[in-house]
């Protein structure tokens, strides 16, 4: 009796277009999986994640580049690129690993993979943690602008004092000697006063009326008026000009904050948001709790088919396909091995058939 030749495969099932849309996602090969229904499940399974991890990729890119550009259709254009490299790199880490060997050597092959998942895992994160908080990041933004022009007027008044320091230390000095001058004059109309009214001093006769005393301490008084006059007169200019540097300080350098001020009120963009969210967290255990969630749940999402391959036990499909590869590794042995002998042969014939 002889033995029936056994023949696992059945195509008795079919596949509707959805299961073989997730398949196509997995990045298995569709035909291989045609001749194994028992593995539709898992590797549609796989394909959906890869599938919602390249859409949430497509969110979190589309908010990310609308806070930088705050233009729809470049934010959707880019959000659509970024998606589509994310699926096909998703796709390409899961279809890469293979289930041949022993168990360390695909641990070894599936750590690269699963670190550069995380990483995506990370990337796609952030932008979507910005939108989830968003309120309270727009909050910490105002205050990280209140606190910038802050420190932006406290610079500023450094540098008024800075550059307006020389003009004002000589316009002090001018008008400190201004005020000698008119303490002077002040003082000789006070005497004139008192000795006009023969007011008993040190300095007076004690005579009323207009006599000597009171016509020397007039002539003075007069002296004194005019030395301030004259001093007035000739430091007007000098004055003039201090005034008018110090009133530029001020005007340039305030020109330079109004116009700083405004890049302030625009200090919204990715990664002002960045950091807004970064203080959040330390200021705040919820959202740093709450944060850390997010970024573990797309880390997880992440590297989730590379885990589901890896753990997942060898089935018909890991059997076939390595078949496959290995009628093709034997077919092109062949092929090179009968080109070299053919290569040999025309060698020897030709070397045979030479004139002696």
């Amino acid at each position: 009796m002889r033995p029936q030749k056994i023949n696992p495969i059945t195509a008795n099932q079919k596949m509707n277009w959805f299961q073989k849309f997730l398949m196509i996602c997995s990045g298995g090969d569709i035909h291989i999986l045609r001749k194994t229904p028992s593995e539709w499940n898992k590797f549609a399974g796989i394909g959906g994640i890869v599938l919602f991890t390249a859409v949430f990729a497509t969110l979190s890119a589309g908010y990310a580049m609308f806070t930088v550009f705050d233009d729809a259709w470049i934010s959707v254009g880019f959000a659509m690129l970024w998606g589509l490299m994310i699926f096909n790199l998703d796709r390409y880490i899961v279809s890469s690993i293979k289930k041949t060997g022993t168990w360390w050597n695909q641990i070894l092959m599936a750590i690269p993979r699963l670190i550069l998942a995380a990483f995506l895992g990370i990337i796609i994160s952030k932008p979507l943690e910005l939108k989830i908080f968003e309120k309270e990041v727009n909050k910490q933004l105002n205050t990280i602008i209140q606190r910038n022009k802050t420190q932006l007027q406290a610079e500023m008044n450094s540098r008024i004092l800075q550059q307006s320091g020389p003009f004002e230390t000589e316009k002090k000095q001018i008008q400190t000697k201004i005020g000698d001058y008119q303490k002077a004059y002040d003082s000789a109309a006070v005497e004139l006063e008192k000795e006009i009214l023969g007011k008993q001093s040190g300095l007076t006769s004690g005579k009323v009326g207009f006599g000597t005393n009171a016509k020397r301490k007039s002539e003075l008084k007069e002296q004194r008026r005019h030395d301030l006059e004259d001093y007035q007169k000739s430091m007007a200019p000098r004055l003039k000009y201090l005034d008018q540097e110090i009133s530029k300080v001020y005007t340039n350098i305030e020109t330079e904050r109004n116009k700083t001020e405004t890049f302030e009120d625009r200090f919204n963009g990715f990664a002002a948001r960045l950091q807004a969210l970064d203080e959040l967290g330390k200021s705040s255990a919820i959202i740093g709790l709450a944060a850390s969630f997010i970024l573990g749940l797309f880390i997880c999402l992440e590297i989730s088919p590379v885990l589901v391959k890896l753990i997942s036990s060898v089935g018909p499909y890991d059997y076939l396909l390595d078949k496959t590869e290995n009628d093709f590794r034997l077919y092109a042995k062949e092929k090179m091995e009968k080109g070299n002998a053919g290569t040999d042969w025309r060698i020897d014939d030709f070397k045979e058939n030479l004139p002696k």
